[in-house]
């Protein structure tokens, strides 16, 4: 495990400096990716908002692969430890999100039983938590996770957060939080879309009472802003991929189209994702499902392959440039393609080519449609890859967290 330096703000994390920063600071896109990396700087990403359940349709996971991924929220590399591979990376530029995984996984193996593992990660207002940590998980961690956890912020110690509602917390938290205020302050609550029984309700609810707010003068003016997005660990570069969606760039139209698929194409009996949007919580026994990582089947294999994972702070490239050639099989990138440049692109692809095996698939996700990196990556390095199109298309359209454009996989050809 790399370390990590858990309170190193914006100024001081280089390596999130030179994968988000292209301008010089006092333009106007200078500061908006300078803004963007503020924010970026605490704990994004409580959960992750890819759906793992495709990512592993995708893969095609054995045994013997060899995983890299990028880390976000975590749950997504715990759903794959459900098929048991031979090893997960995990990278990531935000050090909130390595404790969040280095705790995660301490979880799954320390704390006594599945009961006590989802009430930790699953439950809010559960009072008990944290003094779980402190009877199990606290001894077990690395000295700087256990310093992360125990520090404090407004007072109370970071892990204290699991006491309340984690899920509420994080800037993906209060953005959605902020969303609920917005809907409130137009009379709509957006939880009441919790007490949809059927598609249809779920329709009916999303077209009388959500789609009329985006056509409010207040919605279309704060969608109409870069840092309106910011909440969503939505980046400058990838506003403007959203935005060149729509006929008149605003971003609106798009917005509205993606949560009318989160709200309406999966039943909120199957939909975490939709919960979480809605609810700000997961779903109880009866009501929703939880996360793959945690349902109650995968438990067991989870737990005794925790050890196969290692989470790295640092870059996808820097990573697999320290990797011997061909050694890795299985490489997720989520979307951080959209932050890239054309040389951080192909800097990246150089370095999965080198080490990918034979048979070893990539996969992505894009805030527009299209691939990100066709027409930009080296012949070279492009001519070793077949696209999966119709196979992309198809887990597009399943993708249960609705916020991406596109689904994306690759094969490195034999």
């Amino acid at each position: 495990m790399s370390e990590f330096a858990p309170d190193a703000g914006f100024r001081k994390n280089r390596k999130l400096k030179d994968a988000l920063l292209r301008h010089k600071a006092f333009s106007k896109d200078g500061f908006s990716e300078r803004l963007f990396g503020l924010l970026f700087s605490g704990l994004v990403y409580p959960q992750i908002w890819e759906d793992p359940d495709l990512d592993m349709q995708a893969m095609e996971l054995k045994p013997n692969h060899r995983i890299v991924t990028i880390g976000s929220g975590g749950c997504n590399m715990l759903a794959y430890l459900s098929k048991a591979p031979a090893s997960i990376d995990v990278v990531d530029l935000n050090p909130h999100h390595i404790a969040l995984n280095r705790l995660k996984l301490a979880a799954f193996k320390h704390l006594p039983d599945h009961a006590d593992l989802v009430r930790f990660l699953a439950m809010p207002n559960e009072k008990s938590n944290s003094r779980a940590f402190d009877r199990h998980l606290s001894a077990k961690l690395d000295e700087t996770t256990r310093n992360y956890w125990n520090g404090r912020k407004f007072g109370r110690r970071r892990v204290t957060v699991f006491d309340r509602n984690i899920y509420e917390t994080g800037l993906l938290g209060r953005f959605i939080g902020a969303a609920h205020l917005l809907a409130r302050l137009h009379g709509v609550k957006l939880r009441e879309m919790t007490k949809t029984r059927t598609i249809r309700e779920q329709r009916q609810f999303f077209d009388e009472q959500i789609a009329p707010l985006f056509e409010k003068p207040v919605v279309r003016w704060i969608t109409g802003r870069k840092s309106s997005l910011f909440g969503l660990g939505i980046p400058p570069q990838q506003y403007d991929e959203l935005a060149s969606l729509a006929d008149d760039h605003s971003i609106a139209p798009v917005l509205k189209h993606r949560l009318e698929k989160l709200a309406c194409h999966f039943p909120m009996s199957d939909n975490y994702f939709a919960w979480q949007a809605f609810g700000r919580r997961y779903g109880t026994e009866k009501e929703g499902p939880l996360p793959t990582y945690l349902k109650p089947e995968h438990y067991e294999v989870i737990r005794a392959n925790v050890d196969r994972v290692n989470v790295h702070h640092a870059s996808f490239t820097e990573l697999l440039a320290r990797e011997p050639a061909a050694s890795r099989d299985r490489y997720i990138l989520l979307d951080a393609q959209d932050w890239m440049t054309d040389t951080q692109l192909n800097d990246v692809w150089r370095e999965i080519t080198r080490t990918a095996r034979d048979g070893a698939r990539v996969i992505f996700r894009t805030a527009a449609e299209k691939s990100i990196i066709e027409g930009r990556l080296s012949p070279s390095i492009r001519d070793q890859w077949d696209y999966f199109e119709e196979k992309s298309r198809e887990l597009t359209a399943l993708d249960r967290s609705a916020i991406y454009g596109g689904f994306h996989i690759y094969g490195k050809k034999a």
